[in-house]
């Protein structure tokens, strides 16, 4: 057994309207020991795909490497869109080495409400993965009922849509599919992946990303 920390605290600009809700980066980005092509801040994974989404959606030429200059490209790139990070996980405990939401234990949650309080501009939080067990939407409905803050559901389509109150305003909660390739058995038996892919042999799970991501990120 481990003690897994957040490396990075949260990055949240001024007058940010989004904020992306994940769990943790994988262990390797907490003991520094990064690959050559991981970028060394949030979601900066070589096997992470939500960079190279926002990369597409946006026509950003990202570098993806371990570079200065790729830290440096994502924080313009969050500044100049008024978008935060804050993940949720503090740190906890495991047994194995890797990203595993499963494999968290003895979790501290940072206290999301207070960065939400503080930043009021903040209309949207984005969770990159749903309500499977230790994902980002089932940690954050543990935080708000042990603070008694009603999660109402407003859509229970894919992606899920809720709302709650913090502080007298209301905030929408998106639970997109996680940016994560362990995500994409589960996308292969969406019946709209299917469908898709049925129609055009070439649809990937990217590809299905890519037209969720677009819409609430664009917008």
């Amino acid at each position: 057994m481990f003690k897994h920390s957040h490396p990075y605290a949260p990055y949240i600009p001024k007058k940010s309207t989004i904020l992306i809700v994940g769990t943790i980066p994988p262990p390797r980005f907490s003991f520094q020991k990064l690959f050559d092509d991981d970028v060394d801040f949030c979601y900066g994974s070589k096997h992470g795909l939500l960079w190279p989404l926002l990369n597409k959606i946006y026509l950003l030429q990202l570098e993806f490497k371990n570079t200065q200059k790729a830290i440096l490209q994502r924080k313009e790139f969050l500044t100049h869109h008024k978008i935060g990070i804050c993940d949720l996980v503090d740190y906890c405990d495991r047994k194995k080495n890797n990203a595993s939401d499963l494999g968290m234990q003895n979790i501290k949650l940072r206290n999301l409400i207070k960065y939400l309080n503080k930043n009021i501009t903040i209309e949207t939080i984005l969770f990159m993965g749903g309500n499977s067990k230790n994902g980002p939407e089932y940690l954050f409905r543990k935080l708000l009922k042990n603070k008694s803050i009603p999660f109402i559901l407003v859509s229970n389509e894919s992606p899920r849509i809720h709302q709650f109150n913090s502080n007298g305003r209301t905030i929408n909660t998106i639970s997109l599919i996680s940016p994560s390739n362990a995500a994409n058995r589960s996308i292969g038996a969406n019946p709209t992946y299917k469908k898709l892919k049925k129609q055009d042999s070439t649809f990937t799970t990217f590809d299905f990303r890519y037209m969720m991501y677009k819409k609430y990120f664009s917008n």
